[in-house]
């Protein structure tokens, strides 16, 4: 069986992490396994919720009104679905019976929680975020037991029993790393675990999530607190690529990315990693192996290897990435951009209210906000409501999309705004905005999403065709 079997505690953690999307049926499991036999201990396992859980349990709390018996709904195919799952893999066991119990026990604790969101009348924050973290302590609980029952010596640990600790922010915490790492290390004594993604708990021992698709950063916490060998994070993908392959046909493949431009590319819109991934990593110099669970022929080396080296690509950029979730608050007035306090007082007014802003562009007579588009609309309600001096009028632009492009050293060459301007302008697409040096790996600006396809498209063909626009010596610093 696997080589998890013989524990080996002087060797290094190597933390895995398993995305939704290698987790939607019994087989997904089984692939899983073979994947596990590529290793030895010890292992931490991270896992995400199974491929539509979350986005099925938020869109039980969106029915303010009848949240108990949608949720009930739910459970019941949650029930099945599992519990088909569990029919379909284990053997009839001590293992399988044990699964099973802890699965009704869990869903339970869920319909808790649905019925009191109900009774109270609404989802407060504490709520949404212990309700929403079922995905994950549903998968971790079946994978450790499949593996279990497979022979593994691997067992769940839940972030609320490490405990995993987190500022206290819900919806999007922070790991406190200083105060998790002891505590970590104690709970694992050099074995091999099963731990859910997404959330982990505050001082005062609620649930508190880690942002959406936050099993990733999750994972990058762990790895950090255990000083791990790397982060290995398995995909249904071939990691990242020059652009979206559902857009571009004839994209490339990414061996190496350094961190800032695997921050900057899943900051706008790539769905490989969470944006914050790399954001423990740093410090220990810990790597990032992304890999593509339906084809590991390449084992050991990885489709996108993630470190601290930068290198500059011939192309210069190395990935046209873009975001569709973005909406534009533009305040303007007569000297708005440069007067005292008016960007402080903007901030200050949407920090309070947890609204974080992705990018600001200003200038004389314009302060321009990049806002997320699911929170727009209570952003705009907010900065009218506090009547801020200078600024006369408040507009929004929610059909956009932002376009980045992503690479090292591309600060440094001379001519490459105006070739990506040439690209577009080839096109007649009008840029709406740009920003150039906020980063010193991309560069990104802002077009109609109506042009957002043709605009990636002009753009890859432009630096990735046989003829090369840009051109530099690969080189490492």
């Amino acid at each position: 069986m696997s080589n998890l079997i013989n524990k080996n505690s002087m060797e290094k953690y190597r933390v895995i992490k398993f995305g939704g999307s290698g987790l939607s049926s019994a087989s997904d499991l089984q692939q899983i396994t073979r994947v596990l036999k590529f290793y030895q201990p010890p292992v931490i396992i991270v896992l995400s919720a199974f491929n539509g859980v979350t986005d099925q349990l938020e869109k039980v709390l969106s029915h303010s009104t009848n949240i108990y018996r949608e949720g009930i709904k739910l459970i019941k195919h949650l029930r099945e679905m599992k519990s088909n799952i569990i029919d379909s893999v284990f053997q009839e066991s001590k293992v399988k019976n044990e699964v099973k119990n802890a699965l009704e026990n869990r869903l339970e604790k869920l319909d808790k929680s649905l019925l009191a969101s109900q009774c109270i009348g609404e989802v407060p924050d504490f709520l949404r975020d212990d309700i929403l973290s079922y995905g994950e302590r549903l998968s971790s609980l079946i994978v450790s037991g499949y593996l279990k029952e497979q022979g593994l010596k691997v067992n769940e640990l839940l972030p609320e029993d490490i405990p995993l600790l987190t500022d206290g922010v819900y919806g999007n915490a922070t790991v406190d790393y200083e105060l998790c790492s002891l505590s970590v290390n104690d709970k694992l004594e050099g074995q091999s675990f099963v731990i859910p993604g997404f959330y982990g708990v505050s001082k005062k021992g609620k649930k508190t999530l880690l942002g959406r698709g936050g099993s990733d950063y999750s994972a990058a916490s762990v790895a950090k607190c255990v000083n791990a060998a790397s982060l290995d994070v398995w995909k249904d993908v071939n990691g990242f690529l020059s652009a979206d392959p559902r857009l571009i046909d004839n994209v490339r493949d990414i061996k190496h990315l350094s961190y800032d431009e695997a921050s900057e590319i899943a900051y706008f819109g790539s769905e490989i990693l969470h944006p914050r991934t790399v954001e423990p990593l740093r410090a220990t110099k810990i790597p990032v192996r992304v890999y593509n669970i339906r084809d590991y022929n390449c084992w050991p080396e990885p489709q996108t290897l993630i470190n601290q080296e930068k290198k500059i690509s011939a192309e210069i950029i190395k990935s046209i990435s873009y975001s569709d979730s973005l909406a534009l608050i533009t305040l303007s007035g007569a000297g708005v951009g440069i007067k005292g306090g008016v960007l402080a007082q903007i901030t200050r007014i949407l920090d309070q209210y947890g609204i974080n802003i992705k990018s600001v562009l200003t200038s004389q007579i314009a302060i321009n906000l990049l806002i997320d588009h699911e929170v727009i609309k209570k952003a705009v309600e907010l900065l009218k409501d506090a009547d801020i001096k200078s600024v006369e009028n408040i507009s929004v632009s929610e059909d956009i999309s932002v376009i980045a492009a992503v690479g090292e050293g591309l600060i440094h060459f001379d001519g490459l705004a105006s070739g990506i301007f040439t690209a577009v302008a080839r096109k007649k697409i009008n840029v709406e905005m740009i920003c150039f040096g906020a980063s010193s790996v991309a560069v990104y600006f802002v077009v109609k999403s109506t042009n957002r396809l043709e605009t990636v498209k002009a753009l890859h063909d432009y630096y990735f065709s046989a003829e090369k626009h840009l051109t530099a010596t690969q080189k490492t610093y």
